[in-house]
């Protein structure tokens, strides 16, 4: 695709103006917005609101006067749009890790004669983890972990499982499975769902309740833009609510915790899965930075997203020197979400190069270089300019250097 044509897709693209409502750095073009989110101005601003007017002036008054106290609650049904769902089932809080063991644990109490959670052998292994440290407190006579391949899920299904659990992007490939179809497919053998949605939500079209699915969790560091160490959410399906029973009774899940009574009573509705105190700073700038979706629909981010990924790929398959690059992610659009993964023996020296380059994109193990496609931020001429930088590294063969050989912790 020539020059004119890419600033034509820039000209035409409806999202284009979002980009000016982001704090993007003048030398970077971010494709890792899969993992960590830019900054917007509203939660720039936001955050300087809360420490010095709210926390710095108001200080414990703010609990009241700022509406600290029903955050969690408020922030769930700003994220449930975006998920398909009613507010009420929708809530702001802990980690995905700590959700998941919440969700896990009330799917396992309404599954009495049922003990197994089965899962993809490749789904985000901290989910994996999860479930596994569920099935050593519990014994495996309660909760035992079964691992299958992509291929093998809905036969796995036949067993009779407790709890299906699955991530609906695989964190390393893209690959998007079918939501709709597999929860049909669980319901149909008396199986229960969780989904992780940690990277879909806030980029691809979800309906939780259209497709009657039981329970989801998932971050609001990715493609929420809450920033690092943001509130995970979860959601729990209107029909469960009044029959679950989730095991970290914290105070703020408590019907009236100001009461300071020795025993526990669960408030009703989704607000019983609230633990401890809320990190109030941080959950105001993830409800500061979901203001950007309020005037975008799902469609209108899938579609650019789509169209950016397979500009990136159709620029990869154009340039010659780029052949040594193996796509790892499904090349139907329909069955990937935001992001391409591509395998390669030097990945990650490859990316420690683009990086140096002005070209953020992140690594997987072993092989694969990942690069995230967030609409919100990103210009066509941004794929074009990041594939012709990555064209540069391979060619002159930067990578080899030693310094892009040298891992880092976080990659």
């Amino acid at each position: 695709m020539n020059e004119p044509d890419i600033v034509s897709l820039d000209t035409a693209d409806p999202l284009a103006v979002k980009r000016d409502d982001f704090d993007l750095p003048e030398d970077k073009v971010y494709l890792d917005g899969n993992s960590l989110g830019p900054l917007s101005h509203r939660a720039r601003q936001r955050a300087q609101e809360v420490i010095d007017k709210q926390w710095g002036q108001d200080l414990i008054a703010s609990w009241n006067k700022h509406h600290w106290i029903d955050l969690s609650i408020a922030v769930g049904a700003k994220i449930a749009p975006l998920l398909g769902a009613s507010p009420e089932q929708v809530v702001c809080c802990d980690s995905v890790s700590i959700n998941l063991f919440k969700l896990l644990s009330c799917a396992l109490r309404l599954q009495t004669d049922r003990s197994t959670i089965v899962s993809e052998q490749d789904n985000f292994p901290t989910d994996l983890y999860i479930a596994d440290g569920l099935s050593q407190l519990l014994g495996e006579d309660r909760c035992k972990l079964r691992l299958v391949n992509e291929a093998c899920l809905e036969r796995a299904l036949d067993d009779d499982p407790a709890v299906l659990l699955l991530s609906h992007i695989n964190f390393r490939t893209g690959r998007l499975h079918d939501m709709q179809s597999l929860t049909r497919a669980a319901h149909q053998r008396g199986c229960l769902v969780i989904w992780d949605l940690s990277h879909s939500a806030g980029v691809v079209p979800i309906e939780l309740d259209h497709w009657q699915v039981d329970f989801a969790i998932g971050c609001g560091y990715k493609y929420l833009n809450g920033g690092p160490g943001a509130p995970a959410f979860l959601y729990v399906a209107k029909r469960h609510l009044a029959n679950v029973n989730q095991p970290l009774q914290g105070w703020m899940g408590h019907s009236a915790p100001f009461d300071f009574e020795p025993g526990y009573k669960a408030r009703d509705g989704i607000g019983q899965f609230l633990s401890g105190t809320p990190p109030i700073i941080s959950l105001s700038v993830l409800d500061a930075a979901l203001d950007v979706f309020a005037d975008v629909s799902m469609e209108m981010v899938r579609a650019k997203s789509i169209r950016l990924s397979e500009l990136f790929i159709n620029l990869i398959k154009q340039n010659r020197s780029l052949a040594e690059l193996e796509l790892r992610s499904p090349t139907n659009s329909d069955d990937r979400g935001s992001q391409l993964a591509y395998a390669h023996p030097s990945a990650y020296a490859i990316c420690q190069a683009l990086i140096a380059a002005g070209i953020v994109a992140d690594f997987r193990s072993p092989d694969l270089l990942r690069f995230g496609f967030s609409p919100l931020i990103l210009s066509f001429q941004d794929i074009q300019h990041s594939v012709q930088s990555l064209a540069s590294i391979i060619v002159e063969k930067r990578y080899l250097e030693q310094g892009f050989n040298q891992r880092l912790r976080v990659t």
